[in-house]
């Protein structure tokens, strides 16, 4: 059984810092998954705003792109997102998962972006 345990969210001042991590059990060869962070709100479906291949090469949606870092660490079955510059549309729950699984999802580290 796949496992995604998210963590590092918590309530920031606009332009703070903050870093998420996630811990991947099961699932077969981490290496060979494309893995991405997921945002979701009240408002809006779940949607992917970073991607990290295997061999460590990332995409961004434009909005994350120059704030985010998205990482990861084979040996340890580990994903990363480094958010900089945090705004009021940063905020929502956020989610890691691979891409192409059916692997659940799951509960997600809640990010709050408040003065």
């Amino acid at each position: 059984q796949v496992q995604l345990v998210e963590s590092g969210g918590a309530t920031v001042q606009p332009g703070g810092s903050l870093r998420l991590s996630c811990v991947v059990s099961g699932g077969g060869i981490f290496s060979q998954y494309i893995m991405g962070w997921y945002r979701q709100t009240p408002e809006n479906e779940r949607e992917l705003v970073a991607s990290v291949y295997g061999g460590r090469d990332a995409v961004y949606t434009d909005s994350l792109k120059g704030r985010f870092t998205i990482s990861r660490d084979n040996r340890k079955n580990t994903v990363s997102l480094e958010m900089n510059s945090l705004n009021a549309e940063d905020r929502g729950v956020y989610y890691c998962n691979a891409a192409q699984t059916t692997w659940p999802w799951g509960q997600g580290t809640q990010v709050t972006v408040s003065s």
